[in-house]
């Protein structure tokens, strides 16, 4: 440990956020990463092989660092968690979010940590109506499986945070300049080889989600510890760009983007739109879809955030917004096709396949 650097722990430090906020805050803290599988190095960090889900894993990891770094900690940035795109794996969720954050605080029992933060997310809260805005007080009522980890797992670390001050920041849709968005890369694909389930959505075509930048969650990560010292023992904050673009809107613009034309989108019953995705999913030789049959209830609910209180505690607002990224992921999408898709972890169709870049 260099002279004098404080530590700050973070889990999950392989995963994407995880790796960014480690390149941040070895600017000034000695970073301990602890993940399953150890990906990248650089001087300020340590990596450490823990499984959050194992009792034996996680006091084997904090046993480290308190052999190597002694038992002070600024904060512990906790954003190991479990997540499952495709539905079901409840089993994990609690074994891995949930009781597994519980094993970490435990282990942390007996070190003098100043501050845990955990990353939850804006799914938490119910949708609400397009106009409106969702705050910290709005109701909480996760609608499947993955906000209601997190949920749960909130509720653990303030019955168990101990004289540690807590900071939960319920995230919004995290991208990047590479675009790095499971919903966002998908809609594109399926605009980009003019795929049918492109033109038609389940729901209200008004309705959208919130986004941000993943600089601007490191951003938030980075002022929590800094003023670590004068937030409350319990602080919870929404973290989103307040501008919601519509399904109807993004759809437009990604195919302003590709074709230069206007596209089209039919609003389809959720009945329908449900028989279609089985079809999709169990009907042999038919082309595999990204919309399972379970997230077509969930396809138009709309999220639109009130960050004041993150502006009045941090002093933190968005310094990006996802409209301005579009037509940098499109030029890159048009002019190394494989490459994005290859970034981006989809499955290209043979049409893509056959593309030059």
């Amino acid at each position: 440990m260099a002279e004098g650097k404080e530590v700050v722990l973070i889990t999950g430090c392989s995963g994407r956020i995880g790796f960014k906020a480690a390149e941040k805050f070895s600017e000034k803290y000695q970073v301990v990463g602890f993940d399953v599988l150890l990906t990248g190095k650089f001087p300020g960090l340590e990596l450490v092989s823990v499984d959050m889900g194992s009792d034996q894993s996680v006091k084997d990891g904090l046993e480290y660092v308190r052999s190597k770094y002694g038992n002070k900690l600024a904060a512990v940035i906790h954003l190991a968690a479990y997540y499952n795109f495709t539905g079901g794996g409840w089993g994990h969720y609690q074994r891995i979010t949930v009781d597994g954050t519980g094993r970490l605080l435990d282990g942390l029992k007996s070190f003098i940590c100043d501050q845990f933060i955990f990353s939850s997310t804006m799914l938490v809260h119910a949708p609400c109506e397009v106009g409106q805005k969702i705050t910290e007080e709005s109701p909480v009522i996760p609608s499947w499986q993955y906000p209601k980890s997190k949920v749960l797992t909130e509720a653990v670390i303030r019955k168990n945070r101990g004289a540690m001050s807590s900071v939960i920041l319920r995230i919004a849709g995290v991208y990047d300049d590479r675009c790095h968005s499971i919903p966002l890369s998908n809609q594109i694909q399926r605009i980009y080889e003019n795929q049918l389930e492109g033109h038609v959505f389940a729901g209200n075509l008004s309705h959208g989600a919130s986004f941000m930048h993943m600089d601007d969650v490191i951003d938030a990560l980075w002022l929590s510890v800094e003023k670590r010292k004068s937030l409350p023992p319990e602080l919870t904050l929404l973290l989103g760009e307040e501008e919601t673009l519509s399904y109807d809107t993004l759809q437009r613009e990604f195919s302003r983007l590709i074709y230069g034309k206007e596209w089209k989108t039919w609003s389809l019953p959720k009945p329908l739109a449900k028989v279609g995705a089985v079809v999709k999913q169990y009907i042999p030789f038919m082309p595999k879809t990204f919309i399972k049959p379970w997230m077509i209830e969930l396809a138009d609910e709309h999220y639109e955030l009130d960050c004041t209180k993150a502006k009045e505690t941090l002093g933190w607002a968005p310094k990006r917004n996802l409209k301005s990224m579009l037509p940098m992921w499109i030029k890159e999408l048009k002019s190394e096709p494989l490459a994005w898709y290859d970034e981006n972890r989809l499955k290209p169709s043979a049409w893509v396949a056959r593309q030059k870049s």
